[in-house]
């Protein structure tokens, strides 16, 4: 259950960076293909995050030091257009204009989703 809610934060997220920052855009034929869009980005998004972070954070965390932890935004956008890249191979209708447009796109998703997730819980409380 907590993994459906994670992904359903996350494609909200997403929705909500595609209507605030310019050059990140889904274009669905309708409501449903775009949700199902945003769904399916947002599982990519979820995967290349879990496997790919770990590992530039093992290697790159001389950078993440002597930035002072300014190179995680770089290191999201490029995860960002990772996600671009590989929705394009899937043939889905989200695109990314360029690195800027995923950096501030990085930067949206991450406080919308913390936003999110302080509201929503991961779980529904047992009793």
């Amino acid at each position: 259950m907590g993994f459906l809610i994670r992904l359903a934060i996350t494609a909200v997220a997403l929705w909500i960076t595609t209507l605030v920052v310019p050059g990140v855009e889904v274009t669905g034929r309708n409501g449903a293909n775009t949700a199902l869009t945003l769904i399916v980005v947002a599982l990519i998004f979820g995967v290349v995050n879990a496997v790919l972070k770990p590992v530039i954070k093992v290697f790159g965390c001389v950078f993440y030091l002597l930035t002072l932890g300014l190179f995680a935004l770089v290191v999201n956008a490029l995860l960002f257009l990772l996600t671009d890249w590989i929705a394009g191979v899937l043939r889905l209708p989200f695109h990314v204009d360029g690195f800027w447009a995923a950096f501030w796109g990085a930067i949206v998703m991450a406080v919308v989703s913390w936003l999110i997730s302080v509201v929503v819980p991961d779980r529904l409380e047992e009793r």
